[in-house]
């Protein structure tokens, strides 16, 4: 056996010991057959669930694959039906992040944010520090309209974050810390900043609003959503620059070669395109129905399929690019089949069980202080996920409802829960896709990593409580 076979094998193994680990908690789970308060169908459902979250940490196959391999147990078991399987699947949610996707896509396709990138680059970037707010610009604007933090971060800033650190003399290898250490702690959380930000910044954000609704019946929707976030998300994208700074500190101050890197990369893409054009103004499309839901109605998912349909009409994306986008179809299948096992844990009442026994350990704690305790377990708890969309399927709702029990503010529960659903993914190097293509460019080592997440973690809370909660009471939200 040659080494490439023996390593294909080890890797085999290794999938089928995750995969036997994740089967082993589902089935100790459903022996177990929960207490005499909760439907049997309830607990085997939840087992199921269990085992699925625990895949998305363990990865031992692709999680659209053990999203429908659990949904595929409960019909064969007889816990669920057919018909309650596919449930999820006509969720808005679903179909909100499936365009979301599909936008994202058009944004890389067209080379508008790429373009926007380097034009923030070349006009802020005369010193290192100047880059790092070209790059918390950047972020800031594409998240407004682009709803993938992974398409944003990874396919976008993390490319042009190493070409520009090793413009500036920067290697993976050779004086990371002149700029390249800088660079991608400051590209990294700027990222889960803007996705925090506004409801299309991350793909999984919708289900923190689908939860608010099903929890609180408010619609904490795009317009609603990005208000609460406005001012504590910009204080904390103008301070970051200067806090990553004091905690990994680059040892080059001017940017320009960095700058002109930037100009070589606008000149390669040349002048702007027709499909860049039509991409802009569907953007500000966009952002004008999502923000004037009050004189027209249409909801978030409707304008974001109004918009990948105006796309596909004027040929700046072409039917071909929908069909093939990899990652809108994987996401119809998981996300799909996640909401109909957390649905059908609310119908059969193993949500209310949870809520009323977490309601009894927390003691006589209620309201805002409930909010604040429940948001800081909640953010920390992340330390165990390898990605924030299990963490946010997994927690959110059942989060969400314990808070309403113990009379929590309604719109400050959801802007805790919904803003920390981000922000506590810069705790780990494998939180979300972006950070791991961060983490991937070789300039921080883990140890760093992990200890400039945490004081970034003591920071967020600093901004997004004692900022966000002053923002909110002006807002009359408590």
């Amino acid at each position: 056996m040659n080494i490439s076979s023996h390593l294909k094998g080890v890797k085999n193994h290794s999938q089928y010991s995750k995969l036997f680990i994740c089967f082993l908690l589902g089935i100790t789970l459903w022996v177990l057959a929960g207490t005499n308060e909760v439907p049997i169908n309830a607990w085997r459902i939840f087992a199921v669930f269990i085992a699925v979250i625990t895949s998305f940490i363990l990865r031992p196959f692709p999680i659209g694959m053990m999203v429908l391999t659990g949904l595929v147990i409960l019909i064969a078991s007889g816990t669920i039906t057919l018909e309650e399987s596919l449930s999820g699947f006509a969720d808005a949610t679903v179909w909100l992040v499936i365009a979301a996707f599909l936008l994202a896509g058009a944004m890389i396709n067209t080379g508008l944010g790429k373009r926007i990138a380097l034009w923030l680059v070349l006009r802020l970037g005369k010193t290192i520090k100047g880059l790092a707010y070209a790059i918390c610009g950047s972020e800031f604007l594409l998240a407004t309209v682009m709803p993938s933090n992974t398409a944003r971060g990874g396919g976008i800033h993390a490319p042009i974050v190493n070409s520009l650190a090793q413009s500036l003399g920067s290697h993976q290898s050779n004086k990371p810390d002149r700029a390249g250490i800088f660079l991608s702690l400051v590209g990294a959380h700027a990222n889960l900043i803007a996705a925090s930000m506004f409801m299309t910044g991350m793909a999984a954000n919708p289900i923190v609003t689908k939860a608010v609704k099903d929890v609180y019946d408010i619609d904490f929707g795009w317009g609603t959503w990005a208000l609460g976030a406005i001012v504590p998300g910009l204080v904390a994208l103008l301070i970051l620059p200067h806090l990553i700074a004091k905690l990994a500190p680059p040892t080059i101050k001017d940017g320009h070669l960095a700058q002109k890197e930037a100009s070589r990369l606008l000149k390669e893409m040349g002048p702007i395109s027709r499909n860049e054009k039509i991409m802009a103004v569907v953007l500000i499309l966009l952002l004008l129905l999502w923000t004037t839901k009050f004189l027209h109605g249409f909801g978030t998912t409707t304008v974001a399929m109004i918009a990948v349909i105006v796309l596909l009409i004027t040929k700046a994306q072409s039917w071909k690019d929908v069909i093939t986008n990899e990652m809108a179809w994987d996401t119809l299948v998981w996300l799909g089949g996640l909401l109909t096992m957390a649905n059908l844990l609310l119908k059969y009442g193993f949500i209310q069980w949870f809520v009323e026994n977490v309601q009894a350990s927390v003691g006589g704690v209620t309201g805002l202080a409930a909010i604040l305790i429940l948001g800081i377990i909640y953010f920390y708890s992340m330390y165990a996920f390898s990605m924030l969309t299990a963490h946010i399927a997994a927690m959110a709702g059942p989060f969400l409802a314990v808070c309403f029990t113990l009379n929590g503010q309604p719109y400050v529960a959801a802007a805790v829960f919904a803003y920390f659903s981000c922000l506590c993914g810069c705790t780990t190097n494998y939180s979300s896709g972006p950070i791991i293509i961060y983490f991937g460019l070789g300039y921080v080592t883990a140890p760093k990593w992990f200890s400039v997440g945490f004081a970034i973690s003591i920071f967020h809370m600093f901004i997004w409580i004692l900022v966000g909660l002053l923002w909110w009471k002006i807002l009359g939200w408590w």
